[in-house]
């Protein structure tokens, strides 16, 4: 094979990034791009046309249980080739995800469907297969995994031809889109490394949604990926940011160009969006609106009086979700003389042996279960055995678990951090302690084993806070009128 110096160039980048993915993808994703720069033999001289797009537009609030920020009014450029695509429907959305479907994304399921109702003609690209084998899936997963594009579980030849088709239909884009994704990266070798097979993946599921006939797509932890498609196709997008791990570095995240890039942030509570504003322009802040999440507070039901006291977590098992602080709690209770309670663990990742192994040396195994990760309906037999829900964590967004818990009137302990307290209001609506504070936490949980009529009014009043800010109805309904604002508005 011979490369020109532009090809060789990438192609050594694609052997540095080797160490990152799992073989079968770096044999895929390597192939598909050195493949596609095969024969440039001279650096390209044509070039895209750009249109810009103004639109006026506030920072608010969704719902009515925010505060909203201050309004904010400016005009906005997304760069976007001008092509001959036939027309399509104005409400034709895709949907970009990092992994779908997934036990712990069910929030984006739920989402996508209700999104659909509203009449949506939704086009969903995920970058990795779902998390379990179709034959593993709930029937509602099982209907979205039938309707869904991905990206790693193409073959090698596919990817290729998708490569060359692109390189060979838009050269110059194809590598100014590259170089902007390794100047993204600032020429570390390593980040940039994983910026390839970033602009590898955008490159395949630009071509999906521009298959769709797409002009517009959402995306759920997808962001740096999406930025890239929207700098090579004619596709702006939209954003969810959740936090925390977007906000640890919002300069590696480049959150700040991404905000600039997209036509709408949704920030899942008030501090997601304060986190947005910090690290962006103010020029830009009118793209922002508090977004939240939300549950089904049917499918949700108030659980029957439990039996025993079995306190429940769930969440992956991660660092970040402080599990070892939550044992160090129960370890506390159990040398209280409160043997009469049980902590279950559902959940699994990088943390589990850590766990286990904390377990063993505590000699808790008879006090705290771990079960690992389950479907979405064996999840809701733990709430409904549940007498105290638990979550220990150092950072978090708003997180679902908790909604789900509080509609199902489980009285809930969490930690004081980020999007947390606009969830639950301490003594209200659920008990709030310090993070990394393992006696305040056993002292929490110690108080509701106590006060079972405390525990039951904190349970009533969870579920109302849910019904009435934390729908995923109506909040996705508003999310709607939100993207189907800027679609209208596509030109």
């Amino acid at each position: 094979m011979t490369c020109s110096p532009y090809a060789g160039a990438r192609y050594s980048l694609v052997a540095s990034a080797i160490a990152t993915r799992t073989s079968a993808d770096k044999q895929k994703i390597t192939a598909a791009i050195v493949t596609s720069l095969r024969g440039a033999s001279r650096p390209p001289t044509s070039g895209s046309s750009t249109f810009r797009n103004s639109q006026d537009n506030s920072f608010r609030t969704f719902g009515r249980c925010g505060a909203s920020a201050p309004s904010h009014s400016a005009k906005m450029t997304v760069p976007m080739e001008i092509t001959d695509q036939p027309e399509q429907s104005a409400r034709r959305l895709g949907y970009l995800v990092s992994q779908y479907p997934a036990v712990n994304h069910t929030f984006i399921l739920r989402e996508i469907r209700i999104l659909r109702s509203l009449g949506f003609d939704i086009r969903v690209v995920s970058i990795r297969p779902p998390d379990r084998r179709p034959d593993a899936l709930s029937a509602e997963e099982a209907e979205e995994y039938g309707l869904t594009q991905f990206v790693l579980g193409s073959g090698a030849f596919q990817i290729a031809a998708i490569h060359a088709r692109t390189f060979f239909t838009r050269p110059f884009r194809y590598l100014i889109t590259l170089a902007f994704a390794l100047r993204l990266a600032g020429w570390d070798i390593p980040v940039a490394a994983r910026h390839v097979f970033y602009f590898a993946e955008a490159v395949v599921a630009g071509h999906r949604f521009l298959a769709g006939r797409v002009r517009h797509a959402h995306t759920h932890f997808s962001s740096t990926v999406m930025l890239l498609v929207s700098r090579l196709f004619p596709i702006s997008f939209s954003m969810t940011i959740h936090g925390p791990e977007e906000f640890d570095d919002t300069v590696a995240f480049h959150l700040a160009e991404k905000v600039a890039a997209s036509r709408l942030v949704a920030a899942i509570s008030r501090f997601a969006a304060s986190q947005v504003m910090r690290a962006s322009d103010p020029d830009q802040w009118y793209k922002i609106r508090t977004a939240p999440l939300g549950v089904d507070a049917d499918a949700f039901a108030p659980r029957p009086a439990p039996g025993g006291f079995e306190i429940l977590c769930v969440g992956r098992l991660a660092p970040v979700k402080a599990h070892l602080v939550l044992i160090g709690a129960i370890a506390r209770l159990v040398a209280a003389g409160r043997k009469d309670l049980r902590l279950v663990l559902v959940g699994d990742g990088p943390s589990r042996p850590a766990i286990e192994k904390e377990i063993a040396h505590r000699d808790l195994k008879d006090y705290v279960r771990v079960e690992g990760s389950l479907n979405h309906d064996r999840v809701l037999e733990f709430y409904r055995r549940a007498s105290v829900f638990a979550l220990a964590s150092f950072a978090e967004g708003v997180p679902v678990v908790l909604m789900e818990a509080m509609a199902m009137q489980v009285p809930c302990v969490a930690t004081w951090v980020a999007g947390v307290p606009e969830l639950i209001r301490n003594e209200v609506d659920g008990l709030l302690v310090a993070p990394a504070d393992e006696a305040a936490l056993a002292a929490a949980i110690a108080r509701l084993m106590d006060d079972p009529e405390f525990a039951a009014r904190l349970g009533r009043s969870g579920r109302e806070r849910v019904i009435e800010c934390y729908s995923v109805a109506s909040n996705v309904q508003r999310l709607g009128r939100a993207l189907d604002d800027i679609m209208n508005d596509h030109p």
